[in-house]
């Protein structure tokens, strides 16, 4: 895919997806959430994806919906704004979270509205010193959506998470870092080379260990501790049976580094 929607690339076991209309600050259009949709479905199933990772092009990352898709009908109705989220939203974010392998964001620039929330839907945000979230929604007299009311009192705590959410001040991916919403901030002249390290290391590491590790972080939230233990004891029963398993047993008895093929 190399239209100007998105750009899309799968090689050394990493999906890349990279938001590719920088002339409109990558904002989401409808023909780009098909465009990520085919992405996803053309890799989630394949046994060689290690990683998959959404960045943007230019100096954002997405600056949220692209309001010229909302334009009011003509004849003076008013649009079902729920419908974008049926369609689209609410099947990204779930998907992104089911995957069995990590997503990483890497966060170049402005994430705003639902850019932001597509961001925090990912697992591991990294993020340029210069980069900031903006929510932005109460401004058109909305309220944040595509998963944004859960994921930011998750992350932040609810008084921050209304702030946030109300008063609409930009915060910082230096501020994002040290309240815990996003996990490291480096600063510019770094963040391509740390962002590339980071998925170097994910994409050669136990492949269905983060991706069980990924899946029973996000079901805690739900579960009682009694669910949780079982959750851990099945999911330790199948990683013993794995090949990377026995990869690392024998890497740490030989003391050298494992060679993890994701299996």
């Amino acid at each position: 895919m190399n239209d100007a929607g998105i750009l899309f690339s799968f090689t050394g076991g990493v999906a890349r997806i990279t938001l590719n209309r920088p002339q409109r600050l990558n904002s989401l259009s409808d023909g780009m959430h098909e465009e990520i949709a085919a992405a996803i479905a053309g890799v989630e199933h394949d046994p060689a994806l290690r990683v998959l990772v959404f960045s943007g092009s230019g100096r954002a990352f997405c600056a949220g919906q692209d309001q010229t898709d909302r334009t009011p009908p003509a004849d003076g109705s008013r649009r079902d704004l729920g419908l974008s989220l049926e369609r689209y939203y609410k099947p990204l974010v779930l998907k992104l979270r089911a995957l069995p392998v990590p997503v990483v964001c890497a966060l170049n620039g402005v994430a705003a509205g639902v850019g932001s929330t597509l961001a925090l839907a990912c697992d591991i945000v990294i993020a340029s010193k210069s980069a900031y979230f903006l929510q932005g929604f109460t401004k058109l007299g909305l309220m944040p959506d595509a998963g944004a009311t859960q994921f930011l009192p998750q992350l932040v705590g609810t008084a921050r998470a209304i702030g946030l959410s109300m008063l609409n001040h930009k915060l910082s991916a230096e501020q994002a870092a040290a309240w815990g919403l996003i996990w490291r901030c480096v600063e510019d002249e770094e963040f391509q080379a740390e962002a590339e390290l980071l998925i170097a290391q994910l994409a050669g590491s136990a492949t269905k260990a983060l991706g069980l590790t990924k899946l029973a972080i996000y079901a805690a939230a739900d579960n009682s501790l009694a669910q949780q233990l079982e959750l851990e004891l099945q999911s330790q029963r199948a990683l013993g049976y794995s090949d990377d398993y026995q990869e690392g047993a024998a890497a740490f008895r030989e003391k050298r580094a494992p060679l993890f093929r994701g299996s």
